[in-house]
């Protein structure tokens, strides 16, 4: 059982059981271990970080993630794993326990989702650092450049195509792209939130939020067979430098 005193930080790994897209999806394995092995060994792998708290609704998945290192001191409410649940109820019901349970409110939340398993090593410990330095700022959350850019994307109104960015006069989607202004999409990697912007601003971001540009290289996210098994391919191929589950953690 868990002790802390004081100031600290909580990384906050939400896994819930169902899953459409890809059945069972947290425990699917990758490159010999369960894709949730991979998010939790980043947790662990970082100085910074005081406690490593599974949020899950799912019993097997709490037993693989104990196994793996992570608290796991209760099981999520049916009514915040549901399809269609957003991330601020999941995070108020865990500060409120840490609160209720453990008498303790930490300095920052650190958001790990396990659908995002590359994480380069220090990505945890420099975004925590990042936001600690920005007294000023609500939350951080890990952003990359994207592959199409939305200045030249389209929505419908009525049976015609109008452009999702500007006006139509102003032609956004016939400009070269240098032309365009820089965006960001956001990865699923990382978000580090101060706990007052979850209970006061009831907002997993708040309004003043930090970028924290990640390399594309590692902007994956698992949601169906072909990504996971993109995924397997690049791990193949080592490519990239990012923590990786023990050995001695591998599933059958």
């Amino acid at each position: 059982m868990f002790r802390v005193t004081g100031n600290g930080v909580v990384a906050i790994v939400p896994a819930r059981g169902g899953s459409k897209g890809l059945p069972r999806k947290n425990l699917r394995p990758l490159a010999g271990h369960p894709l949730l092995a991979w998010t939790i060994a980043a947790a662990r792998a970082a100085a910074s970080v005081n406690v490593v708290l599974l949020s899950t609704d799912d019993e097997e998945i709490a037993d693989v993630g104990r196994g793996l290192g992570a608290e796991v001191p209760f099981l999520r409410p049916a009514a915040l794993a549901r399809d269609d649940t957003p991330d601020l109820p999941v995070f108020e019901h865990a500060l409120d326990w840490l609160e209720r349970e453990r008498g303790w409110v930490p300095e920052l939340v650190v958001q790990l989702r396990p659908t995002s398993p590359f994480r380069p090593v220090g990505m945890v410990d420099e975004a925590v650092a990042l936001l600690r330095a920005r007294a000023g700022a609500d939350s951080l959350r890990a952003v990359t450049s994207p592959s199409q850019t939305p200045y030249k994307m389209w929505r419908l109104e009525g049976r015609l195509l109008a452009p999702l960015l500007g006006s139509i006069e102003e032609e956004h989607f016939n400009a070269p792209r240098q032309r365009l202004p820089p965006v960001y999409w956001q990865t699923g990697h990382i978000d580090v939130v101060r706990p007052e912007t979850i209970r006061e601003q009831r907002s997993m971001t708040g309004r003043r939020v930090v970028p924290f540009v990640v390399d594309p290289r590692y902007a994956i996210d698992i949601d169906t067979l072909d990504q996971l098994e993109l995924a397997e391919w690049l791990l193949a191929r080592d490519t990239v430098t990012l923590v990786r589950p023990e050995p001695s953690r591998r599933c059958a």
